[in-house]
């Protein structure tokens, strides 16, 4: 097994590739990437013997951009027989893993998959029974162990593989099932759950999206990022000329402060949360998350970067290492993530969660 299976957003193929290529070559990882356009995925092929295993270990999933998932695999195995598909992919993972935790029979996310999907279905449990039976997965589930893939890409054509649990997506298919508000003022509310659930550890939620924190959203109008902060019992400053929806304002929580966001600057200091979906051009949202950070105005920052039609990986790049050039500059010890996640579009999402304060050259000694 020498090359590496990621999922993407369908029509950023070329993205992934991209960005796979730059971050293997990081790591003395030299290969190539085949690319076919809007298929929704990408396969990595490695020069070297046991790159493959090298790149899924010490490439760290969370720093991938354009990926929803990644796992090592060998050849596509073609023209399974209808009649009994199972044994070979049992054959070919044999000695590949041992004692597997879970097992996912997945597609890309394309509508030409959906057929594929039933099938899918149908097959993963006597698929689970033969592996168990083979060794190659566990009697029950561990999500300390290796996850089996089986990604098809037509009928009877798959490849098969395995992630490792502490290095991949928990999700299937890469994709977190959030299920859309029926109160939510808008639909661009699941971004930001699904936000959470990317980049804060479900065990953090408690301290980190606590009941009385203070929050501010900038270009908040109706409300879609607004209604998750008052969901968890959050105060919030909705930032924005136009007007919020008036089920917000109803809570008693929401502040409607009827500005321009980029003019915007916060009359208090115990900001725990700053999130902003303002279409713009990145550069400029990105200084002005810029400014936020390094002036100490909030704690931890959600934000999406709308993406240009070319170079999109090198745009988000560069604005990434704005931030942290500009964040080094001043001492002050932060952590970026950025994700294209499923409910985003043409734009990508960023996280940055500031580790102590700037304000007063005061240390926050969490």
């Amino acid at each position: 097994m020498n090359k590496v299976v990621l999922y993407c957003r369908q029509g950023f193929e070329k993205e992934c590739a991209a960005e796979i290529t730059d971050k293997a070559a990081q790591l003395e990882v030299y290969g190539f990437a085949r690319v076919k356009e809007h298929s929704a995925w990408v396969l990595f092929e490695c020069y070297q013997d046991g790159d493959a295993e090298k790149l899924i270990k010490n490439l760290p999933f969370m720093s991938l951009i354009f990926a929803r998932q990644m796992f090592i695999t060998g050849e596509l195995l073609k023209d399974l027989p209808p009649e009994d598909r199972i044994t070979p992919v049992v054959a070919t993972l044999t000695g590949q893993v041992d004692k597997g935790g879970d097992l996912r029979v997945e597609v890309a996310d394309t509508n030409e998959s959906k057929e594929l999907m039933k099938f899918c279905r149908k097959f993963t449990v006597p698929l689970r029974g033969a592996l168990r039976a083979a060794g190659v997965l566990s009697k029950v589930e561990n999500n300390r162990r290796p996850v089996v893939h089986v990604f098809f890409i037509a009928p009877g054509c798959c490849y098969v593989g395995y992630s490792l649990s502490t290095n991949n997506s928990p999700f299937y298919m890469g994709i977190p099932r959030l299920k859309f508000p029926s109160d939510a003022p808008s639909r661009s509310t699941l971004k930001l759950e699904e936000a959470f659930h990317v980049f804060i550890p479900e065990d953090e939620w408690d301290e980190r999206l606590a009941n009385g924190m203070y929050a501010v959203d900038l270009g908040a109008c109706p409300g879609g990022w607004t209604y998750q902060l008052v969901k968890r019992n959050m105060w919030v400053s909705s930032v924005d000329n136009g007007p919020m929806a008036q089920s917000l304002m109803d809570t008693g929580q929401v502040t409607w402060l009827r500005e321009d966001g980029f003019r915007f600057r916060p009359n208090r200091n115990n900001i725990s949360w700053m999130v902003c979906d303002m279409v713009e051009k990145p550069a400029k949202v990105t200084a002005l998350m810029v400014q936020w950070l390094v002036n100490g105005w909030c704690r931890e920052t959600i934000f999406n970067l709308k993406l240009p039609m070319k170079k999109r990986y090198e745009e988000v790049s560069q604005n990434l290492a704005f931030i942290r050039n500009a964040l080094d500059e001043q001492g002050i010890n932060a952590t970026i993530q950025a994700r294209q996640l499923y409910h985003d579009r043409e734009e990508v999402t960023v996280h940055v969660r500031r580790w102590w304060a700037a304000v007063g050259g005061r240390r926050d000694e969490r």
